[in-house]
């Protein structure tokens, strides 16, 4: 899947989420979750989730704990779904 394509998935991933509408319609690698977003820590887990279900990945709590922009959340899901692939 190319990087443009996992940016949309993730912009519409959360949009739900997202407090900040202008920041959104912007969203881009270096966009931070919570702190350009506004996604609250709460709500970044259910933005995890929706992730896991989305592209059909499990995602553990040191890549959760890692994943707070969306260039971070690009590069976990991209290794989730080689690994997959793998098996």
């Amino acid at each position: 899947m190319e990087k443009e394509e996992l940016i949309n998935e993730l912009t519409i991933i959360v949009s739900p989420y997202a407090q900040d509408a202008e920041a959104l319609a912007h969203i881009q690698e270096d966009t931070d979750f919570i702190r350009d977003l506004k996604i609250n820590s709460a709500n970044l887990v259910d933005v995890v989730l929706d992730v896991e279900e989305k592209f059909g990945i499990e995602i553990d709590n040191d890549s959760m704990a890692r994943m707070l922009t969306v260039k971070a959340a690009i590069r976990i899901i991209e290794e989730k779904l080689a690994a997959g692939a793998g098996k």
